[in-house]
């Protein structure tokens, strides 16, 4: 590793206020660059303190002075490379690319709701609608998920799975939202779709719910499910949620994530939605486009094979990172 005359080290720092999903992505895109590169992957958790977190992030003063206690300390040497996510990691982005003099090449995932200018390069995805000379668009969502994990995690679960007939149908299932409710009522019914798509076909179901999917909805799942071969994942051992990536035949996946959505979108299998509300507009946009482009498809309990080409977002946005910085470097 070497450290630069201009206080800049060769180290891709991942900084957010800690979601899951914001954390995921900054850290899928950082891990995708050194793939390529093989500078290390620093992944910082900060807060700002109120109530300089309800300001537009270009406004706070000092942004590095805001920060809660229990933040990860933020100084010199730089990184050469900082890929943010979440709005209100935005203030650090732009504090770090002026303390670095412009050494540091940032970039931020999703919509910083302040104005492009003021990053190398923003990441959002085109459901969102921002353009401008530097915002690079995706189809999907940024994450964290490779080709090598996924064989990793076949190995794992391959033999957890033999026993089930096969076709593997393998279901990401999410939960409640600020604009979507998933009830058990709702939950029964993707339960009995999913059993008839079992039934159909000769094959099982290898479920994993999420954390926002909520026991009585689970437990509702559960019970519909019960008379088809499957394993539903309760929370007890390894969350098999990339080996059923990896290793499914078909995958169903319901619409409230846009990250789950498309970490699947990147295996190129036939990929299900499960509809069980009303999209918000931006959500609506994104699951519109991958059907005009013939990526999903609407889950209704019947099953299809057909192809795409997986979309790897990801990859090439690190391969975009990388240009730019090799041509900073040269200017």
């Amino acid at each position: 590793m070497s450290t630069h005359p201009d206080n800049t080290v060769n180290e891709i720092w991942a900084v957010t206020t800690g979601e899951t999903g914001m954390a995921n992505q900054a850290r899928g895109l950082a891990e995708a660059v050194a793939q390529r590169n093989g500078w290390p992957v620093v992944q910082k958790t900060i807060g700002m303190r109120f109530p300089w977190c309800a300001l537009p992030m270009h406004r706070v003063p000092n942004p590095l002075g805001k920060l809660t206690s229990d933040s990860d300390p933020l100084a010199p040497p730089w990184p050469r490379l900082l890929i943010t996510c979440g709005r209100r990691s935005a203030a650090v982005s732009i504090a770090i690319r002026r303390a670095s003099g412009g050494h540091c090449f940032t970039v931020h995932v999703q919509d910083p709701q302040i104005p492009p200018r003021y990053f190398d390069l923003v990441v959002p995805p085109r459901h969102d609608g921002l353009t401008g000379p530097n915002v690079l668009p995706t189809r999907g969502a940024i994450h964290h998920v490779t080709h090598t994990k996924l064989d990793q995690a076949a190995e794992q679960f391959r033999t957890e799975f033999a026993s089930l007939p096969r076709p593997w149908i393998g279901v990401l299932l999410g939960g409640s939202s600020r604009s979507m409710t998933l009830t058990p009522d709702k939950s029964r019914r993707i339960g009995e779709q999913l059993a008839q798509a079992a039934r159909s076909s000769g094959g099982s179901l290898l479920i994993t719910p999420s954390r926002r999917t909520g026991e009585a909805n689970t437990q509702a799942l559960a019970e519909a499910i019960s008379e088809v071969p499957q394993q539903l994942w309760r929370g007890e051992g390894p969350n098999p949620y990339l080996g059923i990536l990896a290793l499914a035949d078909y995958l169903a996946v319901s619409g409230d994530s846009a990250s789950m959505v498309s970490e699947a979108a990147s295996t190129g299998k036939p990929l299900y939605v499960i509809d069980f509300g009303h999209y918000p507009k931006r959500l609506g946009r994104f699951h519109q486009a991958l059907r005009d482009e013939g990526v999903t498809r609407t889950f209704d309990g019947s099953l299809e094979r057909w192809e795409y080409q997986p979309v790897d977002d990801t990859g090439k946005v690190a391969d975009v990172i990388l240009q730019q910085i090799d041509t900073t470097a040269a200017n």
